[in-house]
């Protein structure tokens, strides 16, 4: 783990106590240059785990509280009228920053969800016929509360795919709970949290994980697992090759994260559920995490 990494690691903790595998995931999502779907019943942290990385890196930082009246050009931008110069203007929207938080995405409408998919694929904005560019580093944090309470739209499952991880984080262990009490609002603390890490540190990093090294024998073990999932008879549409590369780059940024510079298959299989659950199209009456914990048991890891 290089310096940069574990500063952010420890300041995060500063805020989000307890849960350190949630930590890890959201960092290796930076590194990866990938998005994260935090998904809990409310009141377990996670607006704080995402404020937290957000003010952790001195970079820009955008937040979404997101409705269900809320329209894409609340997103994305509109173009305006200037009566100055008689030509539409472009008004940028919230989208355009490093670090989006949109808090309880699924709140919003499926029309509103959508508008970010070309943000969070490509990143870039397609309005009126002009494409724009969003900065370097562009990330997601997205939360969500569980499909069953009042309120919410459930994701389509084109929309879940742009999210490299979809994690959850549980209830605190009890001395974990016992120090949030003990560390007051968490919002006082969030306020004194300072950024630990600036924008041209998080684009080096990425690029670093990219030269991480991932041997043939794991592609293999990589493509033999969506392949397994794709002829599961409990799962409609398995793992996709987008699904495949996101496994991939997870396993680089977790070796990356642990001071490697080469996967080894822990890294695979650590990142298999929260990269690959949410992909997974089920029949009815699947459970994704067993159905992947089967696929782990036909085929073995390479050595």
């Amino acid at each position: 783990m290089t310096d940069a990494i574990s500063r952010l690691r420890d300041n995060i903790r500063r805020v989000f106590l307890g849960n350190d595998l949630a930590i890890e995931q959201v960092v290796c999502c930076l590194l990866a240059r990938g998005h994260v779907l935090i998904e809990d019943v409310p009141g377990v942290g996670k607006t704080v785990l995402a404020m937290a990385l957000a003010r952790s890196l001195d970079c820009g930082f955008n937040r979404l509280q997101l409705t269900p009246d809320m329209l894409p050009a609340d997103v994305l931008g509109v173009s305006v009228l200037d009566r100055a110069s008689s030509e539409f203007v472009f008004r940028r929207g919230p989208v355009f920053t490093n670090i989006l938080l949109a808090d309880e995405i699924n709140r919003t409408t499926p029309r509103t969800q959508t508008a970010l998919l070309e943000a969070m694929n490509e990143a870039q904005v397609s309005i009126d016929g002009h494409v724009y560019r969003l900065p370097e580093p562009f990330m997601v944090l997205a939360t969500q509360n569980p499909y069953e309470f009042e309120g919410t739209y459930p994701l389509p499952e084109n929309q879940l795919d742009r999210f490299l991880m979809r994690i959850r984080l549980g209830y605190p262990a009890q001395e974990d709970e016992i120090r949030v009490l003990e560390q007051r609002p968490a919002q006082n603390a969030l306020g004194a949290l300072g950024p630990v890490m600036h924008q041209g540190e998080i684009v080096a990093l990425q690029a670093s994980v990219d030269d991480v090294r991932l041997d043939r024998a794991l592609m293999e073990y990589i493509v033999a697992l969506a392949r397994a999932t794709r002829e599961h008879p409990e799962v409609r549409i398995g793992l996709s090759p987008r699904g495949s590369l996101a496994l991939a780059q997870a396993a680089r940024a977790g070796a990356f994260f642990r001071g490697r510079d080469y996967v080894i298959p822990e890294d695979v299989l650590s990142n298999i559920e929260p990269v690959a659950a949410h992909r997974l199209v089920l029949r009815a009456g699947g459970d994704a995490p067993g159905i992947l914990q089967s696929v782990l048991m036909t085929l073995r890891a390479p050595a």
